[in-house]
């Protein structure tokens, strides 16, 4: 019977990857049929389109005059963007289906690629079953991402598992409180909020040889993603302390600082530091890129050895705790495995308004690694140097350190625990991590449902 369910699910398989592909290659045929019978639209469309791009950089890099002048032919792009999609004059019936056509395609994708088995190169740190503490305890943001805690009325279901619930006031010291709570006897200790509570909360932990549970309380929970936690199911994490497994995995620091997720230089540490960003955070990037980016920016002090050479400023570098797998900025991607043992690094700077143009079209493509300005490498060790203390953003968290600063990876630093049905898939296996529409248009993720299709 097992034998027969699993020929279903791999004819299953076979079947929507075979789909996506059809679709895929049929929405581009209805598409390419209308660039031949309205090439003159369509090539006004994309000359608009690089226009509007290249107005949108000196709209945000430049003041005074240039600013407007830039804006003005940004929206005349946009309009006459707007234009050659009404002069295409697209049957809605043939926009309808080549909508459905993709959709139909991102969905077929998404099953086949998440339903496929690990194999052996998703190897990773061993998974043992965890017996059930005996004095388990939770530590819990209620304002995190937008009080999830006290939506999921998490003090009580916590109380309903015998797990003891730790409410952080303001005021208080979270690490503090995660110290007291090991000296109290917590045997398992976990953490309802952000990213960054999550990263402290999981230096104690790992400090004091304790297992950590994390429960997606806050507004990303980009960690829990990597986890192959379901996000959306916030009460459903507290099952890793009643029926839970274990596993090691890396934790990264910057100067001793411990992080989970990743520690962003640049532009974007630069403005987050600004007290206006949170409550203005557009105004305040558009007040602030010209200083940054434009043709009197001085150039931002972080100095690095990469791969290649020395280089003396960057307008971006972001460390991971382990590599992302990145197609595009935007959303960051997902961390196929958290045991590697090594940094992912990202640095990437923009010379000029061309370069803009390149850095946003191969963004919007998923092609981001082909950006000239952009390097990406692994290490275990990694050295920014800087004349001035730096501002940096770690786990969404806004500091300033004294340089030099140093990333090293921690390996196996964290024994985290899991719910069971979470323990052995990854975000990228279980399905959990989303993000498939951007694969589905990627060249590996062809090759691999090519490959599905095939039967391999």
């Amino acid at each position: 019977m097992a034998a027969h369910g699993e020929r279903r699910g791999g004819l299953a398989r076979r079947a929507a990857a075979a789909l996506a592909l059809a679709a895929a290659a049929v929405a581009a045929g209805l598409l390419l049929l209308g660039v031949v019978m309205h090439l003159a639209a369509v090539l006004l469309g994309i000359l608009s389109m690089l226009v509007a791009i290249t107005a949108g950089w000196y709209a945000v890099s430049r003041r005074g005059a240039v600013r407007v002048i830039a804006l003005i032919a940004l929206v005349v792009a946009l309009a006459a963007l707007g234009a050659a999609l009404f002069f295409e004059n697209l049957n809605l019936v043939a926009l309808a289906l080549v909508v459905a056509l993709a959709a139909v395609s991102v969905a077929s994708a998404g099953y086949a690629l998440r339903a496929r088995p690990a194999g052996p190169h998703h190897t990773r740190t061993p998974v043992r079953a965890a017996s059930r503490p005996r004095r388990p305890v939770l530590l819990m943001n209620l304002k995190s991402g937008g009080g999830k805690a006290e939506r999921f009325h998490l003090a009580d279901e916590c109380r309903k598992r015998g797990i003891e619930p730790v409410v952080l006031r303001p005021g208080d010291d979270l690490l503090q409180l995660a110290q007291d709570a090991i000296d109290r006897g917590a045997d398992v200790i976990g953490m309802a909020g952000g990213d960054g509570s999550q990263a402290l909360v999981a230096t104690v932990a790992s400090r004091r040889g304790v297992p950590y549970v994390c429960v997606p309380a806050g507004t990303r929970n980009h960690f829990a993603l990597d986890l192959g936690l379901d996000r959306a199911d916030v009460a459903g994490a507290l099952d890793a302390f009643t029926d839970g497994a274990e596993r090691r995995i890396d934790l990264a620091s910057v100067n001793g600082r411990v992080f989970v997720n990743n520690a962003s230089l640049g532009l974007y540490a630069k403005v987050v530091q600004s007290p206006e960003y949170r409550d203005a955070k557009l105004g305040t990037a558009a007040s602030m890129l010209p200083d940054l980016i434009g043709p009197d920016a001085t150039p931002l002090d972080l100095r690095y050895r990469g791969p290649d050479a020395f280089h003396p400023t960057a307008h971006l570098i972001l460390v991971s705790n382990d590599p992302y797998r990145l197609d595009r900025l935007s959303g960051l991607g997902t961390r196929e495995r958290l045991d590697l043992g090594r940094l992912g690094i990202v640095a990437a700077r923009i010379a000029d308004a061309r370069q803009a143009r390149r850095f946003v079209a191969l963004e919007a493509a998923g092609r981001i690694r082909r950006f000239p300005g952009w390097q990406e490498w692994s290490a275990r060790r990694f050295e920014v140097g800087s004349g001035a203390p730096v501002e940096i953003g770690i786990d969404g968290e806004a500091m300033c350190m004294d340089p030099p600063l140093v990333f090293e990876s921690l390996p196996g630093a964290l024994l985290v625990r899991l719910p069971r049905r979470a323990a052995l898939p990854s975000s990228s296996e279980g399905g959990r991590g989303g993000g498939w529409g951007v694969q589905v248009l990627s060249g590996s993720a062809v090759t691999e449902l090519a490959r599905v299709t095939a039967g391999h």
